[in-house]
């Protein structure tokens, strides 16, 4: 099995870290990076895989080389050492001053978890929605992370919006490379957030756990909210795990009343259309051979921040009126479909804790 060769400080805890830094499977493949979660702290492992003449090593010698940080805005910015430092350790064993003095500059005080509840532990998960600061959204990725992220979801980022609005576990399986898949738990978060101050304090924040294997199947139980990707199929049998089930393009829930949210409705198709139409103008906009990918991840963040703005906006203003009644024009001005999206939003009251009664009637005839 995996084992961790060398570590500062030696005396943290990093009981299974060893299979968080290298994804299952990992051994089909070249190369590979990896974000995921460890305790209070996050962190960012590049891998390499290179083959040897060594019966001991079977032919095939991997290494992950990592780093750990309270936060996982600012982990990119080693990616490059990482993987520098990681054919480096394939190439030459052993040899670790490199990372000795990466870490003599780098190194902070980590909280001590024993001292402090966990709950008042300086730790930055996306931000909550009633904490909600834009710059420490920021991670940095391939250009055009988002634009693959839309393209290859398509309409179904709707779908996907709507799991992430109402905090739901939602689980993102990929074969190896893993790498990509954790910019799709980076993005999934992001179709989340709100910035309208004093909303719905008890809501669960949106975690990205980013990849999860078995060792985290524990930890797992005890979330209600999340967001993870993994490279490990048998997660898919483990149904008391997540609430969303995402295989590819393949979005599916295993609950019956969730079933309707993951019918594109007219509203959805609108959204989709109009976020298009924003990221054209964008393109258009930059001149040739600019680099817009910066550009077009704030498009992203606010065009979905805006949307849910406006959606809590209303129900708030709704609830704060004398007969509190939430109709199917509050619901077209939220930019919802008042029949497609009935059950949606009726989760979406229930979630927030927002006390409005809504009179949207199922048609009985179209």
């Amino acid at each position: 099995g995996n084992m961790v060769e060398w570590c500062l400080p030696q005396d943290i805890d990093l009981e299974g870290v060893e299979f968080k830094s290298m994804a299952s499977g990992s051994h089909k493949i070249q190369s590979d990076f990896i974000y995921f979660r460890k305790g209070l702290c996050f962190g960012l492992a590049c891998f390499a895989n290179m083959p040897v003449e060594s019966e001991l090593e079977r032919g095939a010698r991997m290494k992950s080389v990592g780093i750990l940080s309270p936060s996982y805005t600012l982990l990119y910015r080693y990616m490059h050492f990482l993987e520098n430092q990681v054919r480096h350790q394939l190439e030459m064993p052993g040899h670790y001053s490199h990372l000795e003095a990466f870490y003599d500059d780098k190194k902070g005080v980590l909280p001590d978890s024993k001292s402090t509840p966990t709950s008042q532990q300086p730790v930055h998960w996306l931000p909550s929605i009633h904490r909600y600061m834009y710059p420490e959204m920021k991670i940095t990725h391939p250009a055009g992370c988002m634009s693959q992220f839309i393209k290859f979801f398509g309409e179904q980022i709707l779908v996907l919006w709507k799991f992430a609005l109402l905090r739901k576990r939602i689980l993102i399986f990929s074969p190896p490379p893993v790498g990509v898949v954790c910019y799709r738990v980076y993005c999934c978060c992001c179709l989340a957030n709100v910035s309208l101050p004093g909303l719905g304090g008890t809501v669960p924040e949106s975690k990205p756990f980013f990849y999860v294997n078995v060792a985290d199947i524990e930890m797992l139980e005890t979330e209600v909210s999340y967001v993870a990707c993994t490279t490990e199929k048998i997660f898919e049998e483990k149904r008391d795990l997540y609430d969303v089930y995402v295989d590819n393009q393949n979005v599916k829930t295993h609950h019956e009343h969730l079933q309707p949210l993951l019918k594109i409705n007219s509203a959805d198709k609108e959204k989709y259309r109009r976020l298009n139409d924003q990221r054209q103008m964008l393109m258009y906009s930059q001149e040739v051979g600019e680099d817009c990918s910066s550009c077009e991840e704030d498009l992203f963040i606010l065009f979905f921040m805006e949307q849910n703005n406006r959606i809590f906006q209303t129900l708030m203003e709704v609830s704060a009126s004398q007969d509190k009644t939430l109709t199917a024009d509050h619901a077209r001005g939220m930019g919802l479909d008042p029949q497609g999206d009935r059950s949606f939003l009726m989760d979406l009251l229930e979630v927030y804790g927002i006390d409005v009664m809504l009179v949207i009637d199922n048609p009985c005839c179209t």
